[in-house]
């Protein structure tokens, strides 16, 4: 079985080491790269340097479509919008770090500094919803990548599309961990009045000091849940998701952060359970052995104990929630928390679909026909 810890001997130049507001711990090759990369010591290295800060990096792109369909029986949503690849928020347990691999980047720290933000994405929306066979259902932001990390208050890509779905009536979820969705709330209010919108924030735990190495750069915990609160005293329905639970880590916050929600205003509540597919294992058992190194072994532990003895299980049915007896209890202490606070007691979350009109084609007349 293999060992929870990675190697971590200081004098490697590539152990890994812990990178004030980043996630990652290192920059692995992704798995379809065919060149690796090794260092070398050339003499100058030395013990007490300060390992660099990489600075975030931005790349403009022009996509070739926006929308991507899903048909997987664990989402509920069947279209979705990403529009970056990458996260600055830097979650180091992010099950969207794999999919830089495609890119020829690495699921490490290249996945929190490189990112791509699509620009034209606006556009691409108003063509597709625009297409004659274009079939209404609710598109939801934030599948892979969050919509409302850092580097939407330059691009306001997000924004962009909201002000489309508004325009053309259309409904749409949103799921973030960062507080600026607070800003769309000129857009939001009224698309919530039509029945045309539903958020949930991500709350993880509700320590600040573990969220800094988690997530190093989303709002902290108790400013997502003050946006939880902003959105439903502005009439926008706002849930929570408790996810991803990391047994030994955040499942001891999972009643108090339901409750604090109830609180907030929030009805709705969901879960996952920590998915550690491709490249993410090795970067998170780095995250253990820098972070908790005393709980490590019992943390991946438990999780193949979920996972039917593996670091991961990707089956349909079983890769959000686990299996075991571990992952039975944390479905009870979920489902009983949401009882005791009224979360969950309306499962009825239709959206409206009936308001989609589909938006108009430029004209080089304008709007005088």
């Amino acid at each position: 079985m293999k060992s929870a810890l990675p190697p971590t001997d200081p004098n490697r130049l590539d152990a890994p080491i812990r990178i004030k507001g980043r996630g990652a711990a290192s920059n692995p090759e992704g798995r379809f790269e065919t060149i690796g990369k090794t260092r070398e010591d050339d003499g100058w290295h030395r013990e007490e340097d300060v390992a660099p800060r990489p600075p975030t990096q931005v790349t403009e792109e022009r996509a070739r479509s926006i929308i991507s369909r899903n048909d997987s029986p664990d989402i509920r949503f069947e279209q979705s919008i990403n529009a970056y690849r990458g996260c600055e928020h830097g979650c180091v347990y992010c099950y969207a770090r794999p999919s830089h691999s495609y890119l020829n980047l690495s699921a490490g720290i290249d996945f929190e500094t490189k990112l791509f933000a699509k620009t034209n994405a606006a556009e691409l929306l108003r063509v597709e919803l625009g297409k004659r066979g274009y079939v209404c259902s609710p598109i939801n932001l934030g599948a892979n990548t969050d919509p409302y990390q850092p580097i939407e208050r330059r691009y306001k890509i997000t924004r962009s599309i909201l002000e489309v779905f508004a325009e053309c009536g259309h409904p749409c979820t949103v799921i973030t961990k960062n507080a600026l969705i607070e800003r769309d709330l000129d857009l939001l209010v009224p698309m919530a009045r039509a029945n045309l919108v539903h958020a949930f924030v991500s709350v993880t735990s509700l320590d600040n000091r573990l969220a800094s190495t988690l997530e190093p750069r989303a709002s902290a915990p108790h400013r997502r849940l003050e946006a939880v609160a902003n959105l439903n005293a502005a009439g926008v329905p706002c849930g929570v998701m408790v996810a991803p639970i990391i047994p030994m880590v955040t499942d001891r916050y999972v009643e108090q952060i339901l409750e604090k929600a109830a609180a907030a205003g929030a009805k709705r509540a969901g879960y996952t359970v920590l998915r550690l597919p491709y490249e993410l294992k090795d970067l998170f058992r780095e995250w253990l052995a820098l972070n908790v190194p005393e709980r490590a072994e019992h943390v991946m532990s438990l999780i193949r104990q979920m996972r039917g003895g593996k670091d991961n299980d990707a089956r349909f049915g079983s890769r959000m929630r686990g299996e075991g007896e571990f992952a039975e209890l944390i479905r009870q202490r979920f489902r009983l928390a949401c009882r005791k606070h009224g979360i969950n007691q309306v499962t009825d979350l239709a959206l409206d679909c009936s308001r989609f009109v589909p938006p108009r084609a430029p004209s080089m007349q304008r709007e005088l026909f």
